[in-house]
């Protein structure tokens, strides 16, 4: 079975919504049989790094917001965050461009670090208040999980990895996602925003029963054909 997960370093429901879909994977009776893929979506390419304003400055100045409501927005998500064991500091958070981030997860895949950068980068912006637009900082992180500092610094000096980020773009629009997380599950359901634990378990057992009910109707009707065309010793054409 395969998992598809797209999402942003950015996001604050990505963190949340990875969270939840490892608890329920963690309570599914074939986790050993799931492959999960790491898919980006940048939400927005266009934002800047070293803005000198706290989150709430540039969620309440992109949304046309006051300032104390983007901080009420951010309290909130804040106890969401809680609730599934996440400690989110929006207080100290540093906005910055997820690009960067994003084309270094490329290079963790590469080297089969993929779900460990992908918790250590959001845990350092959601959590640590560390800039993850910052090359030397992204490079640290990279070590920290078991890759080379020196190859990420080469890496992220220039574009490399850019036509995944276009390519998972292209076919996460073509798909029709228009905001992230978004799970595809064995290319068939499709699971949007941070749904919780249980909904997670369910597709899974869902999708793990409906292939089983088809390989085994499939193996009862291949039973039947040759039943019905190979007997006696002969075949029937």
């Amino acid at each position: 079975m395969k998992i598809e997960i797209w999402s942003d370093f950015a996001c604050p429901f990505c963190y949340i919504g990875k969270r939840n879909f490892e608890k329920g994977l963690e309570q599914f009776e074939h986790k050993e049989e799931v492959e999960v893929v790491f898919r980006s979506f940048q939400l927005d390419p266009y934002a800047k790094k070293n803005t000198g304003m706290n989150i709430h400055q540039v969620l309440s100045s992109k949304h046309g917001i006051s300032y104390e409501k983007a901080k009420a927005l951010n309290n909130e998500l804040k106890q969401k965050a809680k609730m599934v064991g996440l400690d989110y500091q929006f207080d100290t958070m540093i906005p910055t461009n997820s690009y960067d981030a994003l084309r270094l997860s490329y290079y963790a895949k590469e080297n089969g670090k993929m779900r460990e950068f992908m918790e250590r980068i959001m845990k350092a912006h959601f959590t640590d208040s560390l800039d993850i637009g910052d090359h030397a900082t992204l490079a640290q992180l990279a070590s920290e999980i078991g890759l080379y500092e020196n190859e990420a610094l080469d890496v992220l000096a220039n574009d490399k990895y850019s036509d995944n980020i276009a390519d998972d773009k292209a076919e996460g629009s073509k798909i029709g996602i228009q905001g992230v997380p978004f799970f595809i599950v064995n290319d068939r359901y499709t699971i949007s925003g941070a749904q919780p634990s249980e909904t997670f378990l369910e597709v899974l057992r869902q999708t793990w029963k409906e292939d089983y009910d088809n390989a085994k109707a499939k193996e009862h009707r291949s039973e039947q054909s040759s039943d019905d065309y190979c007997s006696d010793g002969t075949c029937k054409f």
